[in-house]
């Protein structure tokens, strides 16, 4: 049974992890004109999926869903929650004591199989990004993003000690 503080922990985590993640991919699209994934996108697929369609050739090509920016977006942020999880459950939330970065990172770091072989591969990307015009960049930039989502992890971890 997930407790009270658990549960509230994985919210502000998870939260704060994934805005730390945006921060870093807003960063690099702004910065250093990397272009980014749309979350838009990730609406549409999510859209799709009400009627039975979970795989694109091109998501980008498939027909645009409603709501489809609100979709995406609350989903990523839904997805972080979930995956601050893997650190506030086990062990009576443990790690909330005395969060570790190595753990965090950890967590962030293995995040990457959704996308490379759940999400990339039903966008119309293929698995790992391998479909695309530049696998290894792509998958650079997914590795470094999941890596600044567990560091995102670690410092809301020991923000929400503070608290």
């Amino acid at each position: 049974m997930i407790e009270l503080q658990q549960l509230t922990a994985a919210i502000l985590i998870g939260t704060g992890a994934t805005l730390v993640m945006d921060l870093w991919v807003w960063l690099l699209s702004t910065v250093f004109k990397v272009p980014s994934m749309s979350f838009c996108l990730v609406g549409r697929w999510i859209g799709h999926m009400r009627s039975g369609v979970f795989r694109h050739q091109s998501i980008g090509k498939a027909a645009p869903q409603k709501a489809e920016c609100l979709i995406g977006w609350v989903s990523h942020y839904v997805i972080g929650i979930l995956f601050a999880l893997l650190l506030t459950l086990p062990n009576d939330g443990l790690w909330l004591q005395n969060p570790s970065l190595w753990m965090a990172l950890l967590v962030g770091v293995a995040t990457l199989v959704f996308p490379f072989f759940l999400m990339q591969p039903a966008l119309g990307s293929g698995i790992a990004a391998s479909k695309t015009p530049s696998p290894a960049k792509a998958r650079l930039k997914s590795l470094l993003t999941h890596s600044v989502f567990g560091l995102g992890l670690y410092l809301s971890g020991l923000l929400f000690v503070m608290l």
